[in-house]
């Protein structure tokens, strides 16, 4: 690798710590506005944030004329494929360690692999079965079904990361004509919409305090900051390297669980998180050597 190449790595590294940072600090942030609010509402303030971070932001760059109602279609079924997944980790993160939560979440790559087919026209291969196949042995190692350790945090964890991988797919149709402003001004509308429908069904939507505020404007921050983050890092460098990194969130988060809500660490999760990694990494490793031979 040159010069160039390996301070775009670095770079790119730099970029990541932002993404871990960004994710960690939502999980934990999402598990203290809890205790006061469901998660529509913590999904409707977050979408309120957003919003206005979105609006301001692409007001600044002059980009908001770039919002454009085509595919309206794909931007419903998109968003609400994210509501649904980031309704259930939100759930999960307050019902089971941090640690299982993030490594179930990192099978929504995986989703995508068995999804694509369906929805983008792409064929599976050998490697991306043995891939999915890989991710699945991770997810039963993780959760151990049975009926003593099989419950709803589990489920709705490994729920969300199917919810996020239909987030991803539709990602991938829209980024073909949309920019990222228009899909992040969708993204926060639609969401924003339909978390005061869900929340306000009882008739009664808790107004955020003085204490969950700042916990509320960090859920907005950092869920806009992680995915910039994560496709700056994307564009300075493979996914070869920058998908380990993402994978550097599972120490922290099981660390940061340890000391702030004493969870024990679970050798099953590490291990059952080697097998996601692997599968993930190795449909990256050989899409990237096929997109190479083809250049």
């Amino acid at each position: 690798m040159n010069e160039t190449g390996n301070r775009n790595v670095l770079i790119a590294a730099l970029w990541m710590t932002g993404a871990i940072a960004s994710f960690s600090s939502m999980a934990v942030a999402g598990r203290a506005v809890s205790l006061s609010l469901d998660t529509f509402e913590i999904m409707m303030y977050r979408s309120f944030v957003g919003l206005a971070i979105v609006l301001a932001v692409g007001g600044f760059a002059g980009t908001l004329g770039q919002i454009t109602r085509r595919h309206m279609g794909l931007h419903l079924i998109r968003n609400i494929g994210h509501f649904t997944g980031q309704n259930l980790w939100f759930f999960a993160v307050t019902v089971i360690p941090l640690a299982q939560v993030f490594a179930l979440e990192f099978t929504s790559p995986l989703w995508v692999l068995v999804l694509s087919p369906l929805v983008l026209g792409e064929r599976f291969t050998r490697v991306r079965v043995l891939a999915a196949l890989m991710g699945f042995i991770g997810i039963l190692i993780v959760a151990r079904p049975s009926p003593d350790s099989l419950n709803m945090g589990i489920l709705t964890a490994a729920l969300s990361a199917i919810g996020f991988a239909t987030s991803i797919i539709f990602t991938k149709r829209l980024t073909r004509t949309e920019t990222l402003t228009c899909i992040l001004f969708y993204m926060t509308v639609m969401q924003a919409v339909m978390g005061l429908v869900c929340a306000g069904f009882d008739g009664d939507i808790a107004l955020p305090d003085a204490t969950t505020l700042p916990w509320l404007v960090l859920i907005g921050c950092a869920g806009l900051l992680a995915h910039f983050c994560l496709t700056t890092a994307l564009s300075l460098a493979p996914a070869t390297v920058v998908v380990p990194l993402d994978f550097a969130r599972l120490p922290l988060i099981a660390v940061v669980g340890m000391l702030l809500y004493q969870e024990p660490l679970d050798v099953f999760v590490f291990l059952g998180a080697l097998f996601i990694f692997g599968g993930n990494y190795l449909n990256i490793w050989t899409e990237t050597r096929a997109g190479r031979s083809r250049v």
